[in-house]
């Protein structure tokens, strides 16, 4: 009896202390719930302080400035993850009316354990809409410096790299009347910051014109607060499906590569382009346009100063040397450029410049020309200026018809006038002849601007004949105003057959000039679709200069 009396309590006590161990379980659990949630509550309600005051202290001590930080928010359920807004950093002893820096968001995500170091270890901060604005460069000494050692306990936070999307920055002149420089960049990523070494970056920038985007990576600074334009750099860039047609008056897709290295106000550039499909606007024939070039470009102005230009158009060479700076207004560039053509077919310029086709003629050509072209709204032709000089030799028309025009007029030139209408013969019969293709010589000085083409002593130089004009074309109405001279070296009554050349043969003396057979002032008026060519004795005397230092035919 006593012994199942015994069992029963025994049984009884296990029991209670399964109960019991149940319940102290279960406590426990309640108890670490409570305390994860204090913790959150804690952290919550002491976090984004603590967080808080280590990014204004960091961006304080970084910068020497005021900083201005709207809000910053803490989410606790995975690590720290921080979002802040509004905020702007103003350098000490500069007016507060302008942020040297100001980004719309941040964030960044770190561990519980970091929250408690010194300084707290950021892998990457994401920012949005970050603008940075340095003052005229005369005042940029008085700025904080953005570099140099500061105080390991000063810095509460370090960053190893800065993801960007959208920047801007903006650098203000002093100049009246003239707008600052604006670089704007759609992606930026920095690697490795800090204060004395360089940081690595990748970055896409937007080009305004040609259109189109530019993909960088490269090394830069350390960062010169007091003279940004000594921050060292280095890299290399592709410049793909850039828009030419922004450009008022040309079209094409162009793409470029290249490298970069120096520093910010002196960069050399190395690189090259293609444009599969180069064309004038309101020409449409699209010509291959392919360039090399080494380049100094000032990175603080925008000012580039090409070393030269190497290009192809087809298959022929043009060498460029000159500058591409800002205009004097502040709006726009300003190109000037020394151009030496030596090694290119006359074709290739026409086919690219002129709606007819095939192009008027084929031949060598070389020519020196200086090339300014002011910023404006207007097309190009309306800004462009030329001055310089040509020589197209071995030149011969791409039409049957004017080429043989031009075989008969040296023909009789030459005193072969019979030989000219046995040409002239076949060309009506659709015959071919044995006879030889005339080459021809065209030399001469002109003026562009205004859209309107002046030429000096222009040359036109042919077997048996010299032709020399002065005067103006004028490429807004393509209408012809020149004045000049023809000089053979046949006589008036040797260039025809028959009754005509015995009736021609008493104005011989008088067309006579010394070492020619025949002069005759000319003038070529109308349109360039149809020109009227006719005999000009009231400009004799000024025509006769136009050729007066000339050699005789």
């Amino acid at each position: 009896m006593g012994r199942k009396v015994n069992a029963r309590q025994a049984t009884e006590s296990g029991k209670r202390c399964k109960c019991g161990w149940a319940c102290r379980a279960a406590i426990a659990l309640v108890v670490l719930v409570l305390a994860s949630l204090g913790a959150a509550y804690w952290a919550v309600h002491h976090a984004e302080p603590l967080l808080r005051a280590r990014v204004v202290n960091t961006l304080e001590a970084r910068f020497h400035s005021r900083v201005e930080l709207t809000g910053l928010h803490v989410s606790v359920f995975r690590g720290l993850e921080v979002e802040g807004n509004g905020l702007k950093i103003f350098p000490l002893g500069r007016p507060q009316t302008v942020p040297l820096i100001a980004a719309d968001r941040f964030s960044f995500h770190t561990g519980w354990s970091d929250l408690f170091r010194a300084p707290m270890l950021v892998r990457e901060v994401r920012i949005s809409n970050l603008s940075l604005n340095l003052p005229p460069k005369g005042q940029r000494r008085a700025l904080p410096p953005l570099t140099g050692r500061l105080r390991q306990q000063a810095m509460a936070i370090v960053v190893e790299r800065l993801d960007v999307d959208r920047a801007e920055l903006t650098l203000e002149t002093s100049k009246p009347g003239k707008s600052p420089l604006i670089f704007s960049i759609a992606r930026l990523r920095l690697d490795r910051i800090g204060p004395d070494e360089p940081m690595r970056f990748t970055a896409t920038l937007t080009n305004p014109k040609p259109i189109g985007e530019i993909q960088t990576a490269g090394r830069f600074g350390p960062f010169n607060g007091a003279s940004p334009g000594e921050t060292p750099v280095t890299g290399h860039y592709h410049f793909a499906h850039a828009d030419l047609s922004t450009i008022a008056g040309i079209g094409g897709v162009l793409s470029s590569t290249g490298e970069f290295s120096g520093r910010l106000n002196h960069i050399v550039v190395d690189g090259q382009t293609r444009t599969p499909d180069f064309q004038i606007a309101g020409v449409n024939h699209p010509m291959p346009l392919n360039t090399r070039f080494h380049a100094i470009v000032d990175g603080t102005t925008g000012n580039t100063y090409l070393q030269p230009v190497n290009a192809t158009l087809h298959g022929s060479q043009i060498v460029a040397r000159g500058e591409v700076v800002r205009g004097r207004n502040g709006y726009g560039h300003e190109i000037q450029l020394k151009v030496t053509v030596d090694k290119a077919r006359i074709q290739d310029f026409l086919a690219v410049a002129v709606k007819a086709e095939p192009p008027l003629m084929n031949g060598a050509v070389k020519m020196h020309v200086l090339f300014y072209l002011p910023p404006g709204k207007a097309a190009v032709m309306d800004r462009l200026h030329l001055k310089g000089d040509f020589d197209i030799v071995n030149a011969k028309f791409s039409s049957r018809k004017i080429q043989t025009d031009v075989d008969q007029l040296s023909l009789r030139a030459q005193g072969k006038p019979e030989k000219a209408k046995e040409l002239h013969k076949a060309q009506e019969d659709g015959k071919t002849t044995d006879s030889p293709r005339v080459t021809s010589q065209i030399r001469g000085y002109f003026v562009l601007a205004n859209a309107q083409l002046l030429l000096r002593r222009l040359e036109y130089r042919l077997p048996g004949a010299i032709i020399g004009l002065a005067g103006t074309y004028s490429l807004d109405h393509k209408t012809l105003d020149l004045h000049g001279e023809v000089r053979t070296q046949a006589m008036a009554s040797q260039m025809t057959t028959g009754w005509k050349s015995l009736v021609l043969k008493v104005a011989d003396p008088f067309l006579k000039k010394p070492g020619v057979g025949m002069q005759l002032p000319i003038k070529i008026k109308g349109s360039q679709t149809k020109p009227e060519i006719s005999l000009d004795f009231k400009h004799r005397h000024r025509d006769h200069r136009v050729l007066q230092s000339q050699h005789s035919p």
